[in-house]
């Protein structure tokens, strides 16, 4: 792709657009994705079941992955009209840098086992589009390589349990390059992830029949992923979790060490804000106390998210605890959102309720497995071309002039009607 590239300019994002060096370079499969949905799909009969388990699956229930998406019916979009629209733009600030969207990629634990590697082409289309990418601390690409390719990524930490360890990979963080860290606080334990179990995956994986049937019934993947890793890299392992290299992917007798996680407290957050220099952003909010806690110690931003419905299964929905996080930090403290964001309307939502920028997890991930760097990239241009597109009809020319005052809260009697009118 050009690296002129711009979102912009990009056929989807721009209709009335020429046709660019960046419109040229297209793939042709990518011709009839025209949502994230499609990505999906795709991805589901590209992937080996156990792995597009892993990706696409919440725990338990599954309920709070469901209830991420419900959570935008809650409210109506209220458009004006005759309003000049015709300079519309999608550009955002957040920590002194303007990206072109206010949308990024979530931090995903083991892209490159979905994605030929996936941590890294996952940065490199954000660099490509200027928007803003987390990198998993369950990576199993070093973080080094990553920000060497995107030195605005962002480093999502899951917090080693001893003060001694948490401080080493503060040091290794700062050494890569990173300046803005982002503190996954929500997984004092890892879910309860059945779902994972049933589909016969585990981390590491274990050598079984089944999983080798499920390779060699995925050519694609096997092929493009998993014997061209193997091929030019080796085996992967996890790579960021510590200052040293932790566990392979595939083993059958090695197992992950998580840490000791369920004892950290605002104490351990205090450790790192004196040790960290750069910007801190803290992820996993869903409660008001929890979001003043935060800033008062010392968080730059805050990220509101359940984990995409993979940690405590019939949370409350981020978007709906969204407002209330808003209203309970200053100004100057940036609110994101992630978990069940699908649309460029749903980013417009959250926009509307008070956050600065949404990150989208589980379709870049599908995008990557798909088509690779360009897949992600021509994802990034579906959102950005519904985004547009929505502004226009709403008569809204930037993100900063959403507001609630572009929705109407659907109520109990709403719902009852709608449910009448069904039955009819």
């Amino acid at each position: 792709m050009s690296d002129t590239f711009n979102l912009r300019d990009y056929p989807l994002a721009n209709h009335t657009a020429p046709r660019t060096a960046a419109s040229r370079h297209i793939p042709r499969r990518l011709a009839r994705v025209l949502a994230l949905a499609d990505f999906e799909a795709a991805a589901r009969r590209h992937l080996p079941g156990p792995i597009f388990a892993y990706v696409s699956g919440g725990c338990e229930t599954d309920r709070s992955l469901s209830e991420n998406r419900r959570a935008f019916e809650d409210y109506d979009w209220v458009p004006r009209v005759l309003v000049d629209t015709s300079k519309r733009t999608l550009e955002t600030s957040l920590f002194g840098h303007t990206y072109a969207a206010p949308f990024g990629v979530a931090p995903m634990g083991i892209s490159a086992l979905s994605a030929y590697r996936g941590d890294l082409i996952q940065a490199q289309a954000a660099a490509l589009a200027n928007v803003p990418t987390i990198m998993s601390g369950s990576s199993l690409i070093r973080m080094e390589e990553v920000c060497a390719a995107n030195p605005d990524a962002w480093f999502q930490m899951y917090v080693p349990g001893e003060p001694d360890k948490i401080s080493a990979l503060l040091e290794r963080v700062a050494n890569a390059g990173f300046r803005t860290l982002v503190l996954t606080a929500d997984v004092p334990v890892s879910g309860n992830r059945e779902n994972n179990l049933r589909a016969g995956f585990s981390t590491p994986l274990r050598p079984t029949l089944r999983l080798a049937w499920d390779g060699a019934t995925h050519l694609r993947w096997l092929f493009g992923t998993a014997l061209r890793t193997l091929w030019r890299h080796g085996m992967p392992h996890f790579e960021n979790s510590r200052t040293e290299r932790g566990a392979p992917i595939l083993s059958s007798n090695v197992l992950r060490d998580f840490g000791a996680r369920d004892h950290l407290s605002w104490e351990h957050l205090r450790l790192i804000r004196r040790q960290w220099q750069g910007t801190l952003v803290v992820k996993g909010i869903l409660d008001p106390d929890d979001a003043r806690r935060a800033r008062e110690l010392g968080a730059d931003g805050l990220i509101v998210s359940n984990h995409g419905g993979r940690q405590l299964d019939g949370s409350i929905a981020p978007l709906r605890a969204l407002p209330a996080v808003v209203a309970a930090v200053d100004a100057d403290c940036p609110v994101m959102i992630d978990s069940g964001f699908r649309r460029g309307g749903d980013v417009l939502m959250a926009l509307a309720l008070g956050a600065r920028a949404v990150f989208v997890g589980r379709p870049f991930n599908y995008a990557g497995a798909v088509a690779g760097q360009a897949g992600i990239v021509h994802a990034f241009a579906i959102l950005a071309a519904e985004m547009m597109r929505n502004m226009a009809l709403l008569g809204v020319n930037r993100p900063g002039e959403l507001g609630a005052h572009n929705l109407r809260r659907r109520t109990a009697l709403d719902d009852l009607s709608r449910h009448a009118a069904g039955r009819r």
